[in-house]
């Protein structure tokens, strides 16, 4: 049984006396466990009727015929049972039996449109899950993002959306898909120092101080890692290498390999051979 499931309370007179588990708290357990927001950090009001409505409908139990009202205390006992993987209803001799719960993306599947981008998101274990990773990671960028100035994460994610539905162009939808989700996951990560890091690691470039490229590595997946020279920055995904460590930025690369790091900055602009600063 749920640690949520039943508290109890112990009256004046000694009499136990179950309490209900409809609390916030157990509003936002439920929340975190299947996640109601969207990639841009939009949801319902976490114990609203809506919320209520996508709960049910990430748990595959919307409309059925045996779920309490939502406004009862039956109704949060049976989604308890359920997220426990335990039918509500049993077989009325006490037994219950176990049910699958199948989670979906960070949004309702209900309201996508036939054919869309989301509705394939839906369709797709993997990419669900990597929607409700990005959701999670999402919220908590934004939380850091509180003093931004200019805002700019939500329309950053507004454009990252349109960028990710043209993966309908690709050959391989399900891949290209995959590797946005991904790689927007891992920026995020990197840009709003959610994961561990390494560094600063200060370069010296072509045997000339003034020529230094500071660098910090982040365990994120992939890896990744932010470069500043003079007042740019390149955040950079590591590549594929025969040998060493390769990233690569939108107009930049860092590769080490054969104790020597080789760095481009700029479009067309030539290699800079780089030591590590002791």
């Amino acid at each position: 049984m749920s640690k949520y499931l039943v508290l109890l309370l112990v009256s004046a007179t000694g009499v136990v006396q179950a309490q209900s588990i409809c609390t916030y708290p157990w509003y936002q357990s439920i929340d975190k466990i299947l996640h109601t927001t969207d990639g841009q950090g939009h949801g319902p009001d976490i114990g609203s009727d809506e919320w209520k409505s996508v709960i049910e409908f990430k748990l595959g139990v919307r409309d059925g015929a045996n779920v309490p009202e939502r406004n009862s205390d039956q109704w949060c006992t049976y989604i308890d049972q359920h997220i426990n993987g335990v039918q509500a209803t049993g077989d009325g001799q006490g037994k219950s039996s176990t049910v699958n719960v199948t989670l979906g993306p960070s949004y309702d599947c209900a309201k996508v449109k036939p054919g869309a981008i989301d509705a394939m998101i839906c369709e797709d274990k993997e990419l669900s899950a990597l929607d409700r990773n990005l959701s999670q990671v999402y919220a908590s960028a934004s939380v850091k993002a509180v003093n931004e100035h200019p805002p700019r994460l939500k329309a950053e994610q507004r454009g990252w959306i349109k960028g990710r539905d043209d993966c309908r162009k690709s050959d391989d939808v399900a891949a290209c898909l995959r590797m946005e989700y991904q790689r927007r996951i891992a920026e995020l990560q990197a840009r709003y120092r959610l994961v561990a890091q390494t560094g600063p690691v200060y370069y010296e470039c072509d045997g000339n101080p003034a020529s230094e490229v500071a660098v910090m590595f982040f365990k994120t997946d992939p890896p990744t890692l932010i470069a500043e020279r003079g007042d740019s920055l390149s955040l950079m995904y590591q590549q594929p290498s025969g040998s060493g460590a390769k990233y690569l930025g939108r107009n930049e690369t860092l590769w080490e390999h054969q104790g020597e790091t080789t760095i481009t900055w700029g479009y067309g602009a030539p290699e800079l051979h780089c030591k590590k600063k002791p």
